[in-house]
Order: structure tokens, then sequence, then C-alpha cells
């Protein structure tokens, strides 16, 4: 019965980490900030291609969001309520990234895992120039087509769930990935 009662901040769900956040909590904030920020960071490489950039973006934002959570609607997720911060943050990233962000293929470590685990040297050769032709082809697709394939194939989200996080229509989602995935295919074709 104690161990029961003994239930540590750590398996609370979301909500009550947020009412906690909401009343001075801190720790709790800190809380949710560990259970989203790989999937944040991800996310926002994605998006901009730079890791230096995504993690300060992903940082930025869940400072923004922890300034806002008092405007936090209880009945929405919180991952799909930061994305929106995020998402606006790394757009407005992409509008100055010439200043600031590489190139997806100056990014040292890939989240794509290519098929074997070959260890001779013209196989390691072929997965690396398939990896930059695939980040060089990403670069190259319109923000809102790279931003679906990010959400689709990179962070595994449902066609619900990229309905939530974009706001529109499950139908446009269906839509929107089968022309990003065209145009990839596309700027891809020459390495296939």
């Amino acid at each position: 019965m104690e161990h029961e009662l003994a239930m540590t901040i750590e398996q609370l769900d979301d909500r009550t980490l947020i009412a906690q956040s909401q009343n001075g909590d801190k720790r709790a904030f800190g809380l949710l900030v560990k259970r989203y920020m790989q999937r944040a960071y991800y996310s926002a490489l994605g998006l901009v291609g730079s890791h230096d950039g995504a993690l300060d973006l992903s940082q930025e934002a869940f400072i923004r969001a922890y300034r806002a959570l008092n405007n936090f609607d209880p009945d929405k997720r919180f991952f799909t309520w930061y994305y929106h911060i995020l998402r606006n943050l790394c757009f407005n990233f992409l509008r100055d990234r010439a200043k600031h962000a590489r190139t997806f293929s100056e990014v040292g470590t890939s989240r794509i895992a290519l098929v074997g685990d070959g260890t001779e040297a013209s196989d390691n050769v072929e997965r690396e120039e398939l990896r930059k032709a695939v980040w060089n082809a990403l670069e190259d697709l319109r923000d809102q087509e790279r931003e679906i394939i990010i959400l689709k194939d990179f962070q595994e989200l449902s066609y619900k769930e990229i309905a939530e996080v974009l706001a529109c229509p499950i139908g446009t989602v269906m839509s929107r990935l089968f022309n990003a995935r065209k145009a990839l295919k596309a700027k891809l074709e020459k390495y296939l």
C-alpha cells in the first residue's frame, strides 16, 4: 500500500505535471522537458538541418512554453501544443538560414537507418552517399513537404497525431504526405 502511495513525480501523466507546473513547480516542468526533449530535438533537426540550431530552438521552445503555460488548454496534448511553438521558431530560423544554419548534408549523424550492417568499405561508401543524397533531397523540399515527412517517417506520428499537430483534417495530412513523398522520390531518382 505504501508503494502505491509513493508514486514518484516521474510516473505522473502530462496533465498532472502541467497542473503542478502551473502552480509553480519547476521540477514538474523539468520532467516534461526531460520526457520530450529528444523528440523535440529530432523534430527541430528535421526542420532546420542544423544540430546546433535544433538544440537551441528546442530549448528556446521549452522556455517559451513554460512562460505561456497558463495559456495551455488541458484538453490538448502537451507535445502538440509545444510543437506549434517549436515549429514557429524553426520556420523563423529558416527564414534567416543563410546566416545561421548548416545544410542537411553537413549534419554529423543521421537519424536515417539504412539497410544492412555490411562492413565492407564499398558498402559503407554507398550507404554514406545515399545518406547524403537523402539529406540533400530533404533539404531541397519545400518546408511544408519536409515537415510532414519528418513528422510521419522520422517522428513516427500517426495520421491523427499529425492532423492535431498541423491543425488540419486527416485527409489533408494524407494528401500532403503523398505529395511530399512523391517530390522526395523525384529528387532521389538519380540515386535509386
